[in-house]
């Protein structure tokens, strides 16, 4: 089998990683791919959101079954134009991706279908958004409707902030068509978490949950980022919140689709916080996350090509899915400044020494090969990953590698599955 796999992240690698690992898979590529998958696949030079020139070459290749790992692709509809060329692809549709692509979308449905009970308005004129949001007072969540790169979300903990972020959506353009439409919800609080599913559009196979750290510093200070590091599985979900977010929140959502004409076939992710009055969810995504991913597809006790094939296919309930006991961190190495401005182009050492080691992967996300050296090449640039019997061993295990590899003005968390580890000595 020829596998084409879409993106250039640390998802995509790992993605790459664990499909390699089929017997039945004899070919992947990857477009663009990255400096770490280059090692495991055939890199392509086509961008992730040229629709066409990916279906041109599924063709021409023979592609058995493409897989999306970013969701600009997806919202975009490559799932559609696969279909019209009958080339196989695990991803939903573009109506389907509506779930990530449009924030109003996906809160009007499930208030509709009396899914998920969280106060929310949308607006698209700024002096209304406005006089919401001093009704409601701070704080209060305000977020650019489409997709901003994950920038476009305000927690914001007095009004001023809540109007200063509603003036760069709608007045400003600060998110372009992203932030054309506002999404205005009350403020949750609580341990966040994601869960994710295999679907077919009817059977529904949820993966093990995982939970990210998205500021930048250490107890959850500075500017938010793609992630910068996670762990999984997560004490804070016992099998009583895990059973509610998959049964009461995700499985109604892909019933709905089906319900409104659009079936969703994919991966699935919720993005949910832990209140006091149980899961809520804070979002949808139409994909594997990033770096959720390199912490959920290490414990999968299995073929995760036969899974994607038999989803495409509709046949998700003839297979068994089983997941190991491990506990799996994620640290994520990133360059100096990120999430800010940050300089690329730096020689990446020490891989070679942790290459051997038992449990420990990692997985490029932001490197390229210039001259026959690996640099960096983005903000985040490796997630060093370690599997062990026990968040401790598993922690300690990512640390010591990610100490042996280096980077000038490398940087990174030192506080990833703490929380975890304390969970774990208290019980």
């Amino acid at each position: 089998m020829k596998i084409l796999i879409v993106g250039s992240g640390g998802r995509e690698h790992t993605l790459t990683w664990k499909l390699a690992q089929s017997p039945t898979v004899d070919q992947i590529y990857c477009a663009p791919g990255n400096g770490g998958i280059a090692q495991i696949a055939t890199c392509v030079d086509l961008a992730a959101d040229d629709l066409a020139g990916l279906a041109d070459f599924a063709e021409r290749e023979s592609i058995d079954l493409t897989v999306v790992g970013p969701e600009a692709p997806l919202v975009a509809g490559i799932a559609d134009l696969f279909a019209e060329r009958a080339l196989s692809i695990y991803a939903p549709t573009q109506a389907a991706a509506r779930l990530e692509g449009s924030k109003s979308f996906t809160r009007e449905l499930l208030r509709k279908h009396d899914i998920d009970h969280i106060q929310f308005e949308v607006f698209t004129d700024a002096a209304e958004a406005k006089a919401y949001v001093r009704q409601q007072g701070a704080p209060i969540v305000v977020k650019a409707d489409g997709l901003a790169s994950g920038k476009g979300v305000e927690v914001a903990q007095t009004v001023a902030e809540a109007e200063a972020h509603i003036d760069l959506c709608l007045e400003q353009g600060g998110y372009g068509s992203a932030g054309q439409t506002v999404i205005v919800e009350e403020c949750l609080v609580g341990q966040e978490c994601s869960i994710k599913v295999f679907t077919d559009g009817e059977t529904v196979v949820p993966m093990v949950p995982s939970q990210d750290y998205k500021p930048i510093g250490d107890g959850n200070v500075g500017p938010n980022t793609g992630g910068m590091g996670c762990y999984s599985p997560v004490p804070a979900v016992d099998s009583e919140t895990f059973d509610y977010i998959v049964n009461q929140l995700i499985r109604p959502t892909i019933a709905a689709m089906a319900t409104e004409g659009s079936p969703y076939v994919g991966t699935l992710y919720a993005g949910c916080i832990l209140t006091d009055q149980g899961p809520k969810l804070l979002e949808y995504n139409c994909r594997f996350g990033d770096p959720e991913t390199q912490v959920v597809l290490p414990r999968l006790d299995g073929d995760l090509f036969t899974i994607l094939q038999a989803t495409v296919a509709g046949r998700l309930d003839e297979v068994d899915i089983q997941w190991t006991q491990d506990r799996c961190v994620c640290v994520v190495l990133a360059s100096g400044g990120y999430p800010r401005s940050y300089e690329t182009g730096k020689p990446i050492s020490g891989l070679a020494q942790v290459a051997g080691w038992e449990d420990v992967m990692i997985f490029h996300a932001g490197t390229a090969r210039q001259n026959g050296q690996l640099v960096t090449n983005g903000g985040r640039v490796l997630g060093v990953t370690a599997l062990g019997e026990t968040y401790e061993i598993a922690r300690e295990r990512a640390y010591q590698a990610a100490a042996m590899v280096d980077f000038e003005n490398k940087y990174y968390r030192t506080d990833i599955a703490q929380r975890a580890v304390e969970a774990e000595h208290s019980g």
